[in-house]
């Protein structure tokens, strides 16, 4: 049995809830250099982040648009489900707009009163205050530090190392230049640099230098990893001798001074946040809100049309089976109710098959039966003609030898026309009876009717033949014995109906009433069925009609309102049509006429 499947989404219902755990992992993962580049440095992340950042709502939206695409594709197509399909996404649609709408102004209000109130605190003037204070402290220090170097005998100290250093400083060292140079200098050569040597020191060892770290008296320009919480007096006390005193500012005191920097410098970043709010507000929804938003768009579409499928595979199989394909049969992939529903539909469409198969075989036996009744009954008629007539022959010549040429001749004239009634109608009822297999091939319309238009011009002079509306161009893939039979039976029906017409319309006001429009127009159009093109071949007579009561009966064997009609005519017209892949069918009104339409494949 053939299975009825439609369409899958591009990316399952896994897939996507895969990609959506790994979406949120990614937006924790960078979210965190989002707001570190914002928070320290007061600016939206680099370029090239930021492709990153947009990628991944870019290609999210390609996704959502190409399933937005093949769901226009469905409405566009007709497909089954669609509908359905598209108001579930409009529910899913609202109840997310219902959530995100409340947490987007919820967010967005929070924020600007956070922003608000971090507007109004004076922090500019606390860190003024601060920095001024730190400049004051280091000032202090100095001021100190040179007090101790102006109140305190250092040669006194280094003569006598149990004296305490004074309070403040942790080291003292001495330097002085090697002779060489002194030399050199004195007797006017060549300057040498200046090649300084330790000669005492006192304190903590890690003060120690190698070399004074200045060349002129006073406060030596602090360096970062070598003056680390000092501050360095350079004291020089002769041309080849100079004195270093090395102040304590206290531990962690650059530590502290790097730290305020570090504040002040992140302070001044928040406060560039305030002017690029609205802009960060937007990076903000764009890169971790709207992609969340697009997934959930995605996710739901698939969801609907794996809520719709079912009921989509059920409404098309309906459909089928209602048209007499018993063969559909839908796979069941779950153990839910649709499932369940599945398998019923599956059994029951089995069960109306066997049952459809029993009925058909009995109505063929029945019909079968009827044909052979009717056969029998048609074989019949002219036999008792043909007996009586040969009764009669064999009676001459039995009784009057000489005479019997009297009559053998009209006899046997009756006896032959008799046969051949006989002959016609069991080949009508073997065409009828058994499989055609026609010579298909590509015949014009046109040249296939027109000589016979024209012979029955000449055969039915009070009759007009229209074929002026047949297009030149029509041409149909048939079997060209079969089409000129199709053409031939309904026309000369027709020619009947029309005879029958002027009959009655004679017996019920005279001869001179008479008067109606005899004609048989036939033309051709171009239709289109199931995305196949055929060719509409329609007949139409000015008869008396098909009366209500014969329209259902019209096609069926046997069935016939002539009085010397055999009733096989149309259904082998119908026959010959159907195997052809075509179709006929006609409307009909009492007194105006008739409509035979018959479709057949083009070429």
């Amino acid at each position: 049995m053939k299975e009825n499947e439609t369409s899958v989404p591009v990316i399952g219902i896994w897939g996507l809830i895969f990609i959506y755990v790994f979406l949120c992992i990614l937006t924790v993962l960078l979210s965190k250099t989002f707001f570190a580049d914002i928070l320290q440095d007061g600016r939206i992340t680099d370029r090239l982040m930021l492709v990153v950042f947009f990628t991944i709502p870019a290609v999210l939206f390609i996704f959502l648009i190409i399933s937005l695409v093949r769901l226009a594709q469905d409405f566009i197509t007709r497909k089954t489900g669609r509908r359905f399909q598209a108001r579930l996404l409009g529910y899913f649609t609202i109840v997310l707009l219902f959530s995100a709408i409340p947490l987007v102004l919820i967010t967005t209000l929070s924020t600007t009163e956070i922003m608000r109130f971090w507007n109004t605190l004076d922090m500019e003037s606390t860190m003024n205050y601060a920095q001024q204070f730190v400049m004051d402290a280091y000032s202090l220090h100095l001021e100190k530090a040179q007090n101790i170097v102006d109140n305190t005998d250092f040669d006194q100290i280094f003569d006598n190392p149990s004296t305490p250093l004074p309070d403040g400083l942790i080291a003292i060292q001495d330097f002085e230049m090697s002779p060489s140079s002194v030399e050199g200098k004195a007797d006017g050569g060549a300057e040498d640099e200046a090649q300084w040597t330790s000669v005492r020191f006192w304190g903590k060892a890690d003060q120690a230098l190698d070399a004074p770290p200045a060349q002129f008296q006073g406060f030596v320009t602090r360096q970062k990893n070598r003056d680390t919480d000092v501050v360095r007096r350079l004291i020089v006390t002769s041309d080849r001798t100079a004195r270093l005193i090395t102040y304590d500012l206290g531990e962690g005191f650059d530590a502290a001074i790097d730290g305020f920097e570090t504040q002040r410098a992140r302070f001044d970043a928040l406060k560039t946040l305030n002017i690029q709010f609205k802009e960060i507000l937007f990076f903000f929804y764009a890169i971790f809100f709207l992609p969340a938003v697009l997934l959930t768009l995605i996710i739901a579409i698939s969801f609907t049309k794996t809520i719709t499928k079912p009921i989509a595979d059920l409404t098309e199989a309906t459909r089928k089976v209602a048209n007499g394909d018993f063969s559909i049969s839908i796979r069941a992939k779950k153990n839910d109710e649709f499932g369940i529903l599945i398998r019923s539909f599956n059994t029951m469409v089995r069960d109306l098959e066997k049952t459809r198969n029993s009925l058909i075989k009995a109505e063929t036996i029945s019909i079968w039966r009827q044909m052979a009744v009717q056969l029998a009954h048609e074989i019949k008629n002219p036999l008792t003609p043909i007996k009586l007539t040969a009764e009669r022959v064999l009676r001459r010549w039995q009784n009057a030898p000489e005479k019997t040429g009297e009559i053998l001749e009209s006899s046997m004239f009756s006896i032959i026309q008799e046969v051949e009634g006989l002959s016609n109608m069991l080949s009508e009822f073997r065409i009828l009876s058994r499989p055609m297999e026609p010579s298909l091939s590509i015949s014009n319309v046109l040249e296939r009717i027109e000589p016979f238009a024209a012979s029955y011009r000449l055969s039915f002079p009070a009759i007009e033949f229209d074929i002026s509306n047949i297009d030149c161009a029509a041409a149909v893939k048939v079997d060209e014995r079969r089409f000129i039979q199709i053409i031939t039976n309904i026309v000369i029906n027709g020619i009947d109906a029309i005879n029958a017409a002027g009959l009655a319309a004679a017996d019920t006001a005279g001869a001179a009433d008479a008067t109606g429009v005899k004609k048989i127009e036939i033309r051709t159009d171009t239709v289109k069925k199931q995305g196949a093109v055929f060719c509409r071949i329609s007949i139409t007579d000015t008869g008396q009609g098909v009366p209500p009561a014969a329209a259902e009966k019209i096609f069926t064997p046997y069935f016939t309102t002539k009085e010397a009609g055999t009733g096989l005519g149309l259904p082998i017209v119908e026959r010959i049509v159907s195997d052809h892949g075509g179709a006929i069918w006609f409307n009909s009104s009492p007194n105006l006429g008739t409509t035979f339409f018959v479709d057949l494949p083009t070429a």
